[in-house]
């Protein structure tokens, strides 16, 4: 495995437990490896320290870094999916033991952001035609978890 440049996942002693547990949810993906602190610390001899780990084929280091520091929906991770299927998949289990915010945002049980993403609201908000993409923003601000028809149906009324 190559070395990423950017890889910053930080958390309070759950580091493995979150890698094995988006290794699970998402195709593709694998635990690299796993270091343990040793004689010298700063943790408990043989806790995990860092886990190097991939989501389809992107990089991710997890620290066991201590509860100094908190995950807030500042940073968030985007799933960009394409069929309602994959939405569905993601939602329900990012959401595990978790919970969802609005306009496709859920914070999973390790309180790290997601927001998962079907392509055709990307598509639909991009249109150059502003009644379309405004009926599309419109009807997006209702949904917590995205519906990929209902998108649809608001980008071709009219």
């Amino acid at each position: 495995m190559a070395i990423a440049k950017i890889t910053p996942l930080w958390f309070d002693g759950q580091a493995e437990q979150a890698a094995n547990y988006y290794v699970s949810v998402f195709p593709n993906s694998r635990v690299v490896k796993v270091l343990r602190y040793g004689q010298a610390g700063p943790g408990p001899v043989g806790a995990v320290m860092l886990v190097d780990f991939e989501l389809e084929g992107q990089t991710f280091s997890a620290l066991n870094g201590g509860p100094q520091f908190k995950f807030t929906p500042a940073t968030s991770f985007v799933v960009h999916c394409q069929t309602q299927e994959e939405v569905d998949h993601y939602w329900s289990r990012l959401s595990e033991g978790g919970m969802e915010i609005e306009c496709g945002w859920i914070t999973d049980k390790f309180g790290l952001t997601w927001q998962i993403v079907p392509v055709v609201l990307l598509k639909a908000l991009a249109d150059p035609n502003p009644v379309k993409s405004q009926r599309v923003m419109k009807e997006m601000m209702t949904m917590k978890k995205f519906d990929v028809r209902r998108i649809q149906e608001a980008y071709d009324r009219g």
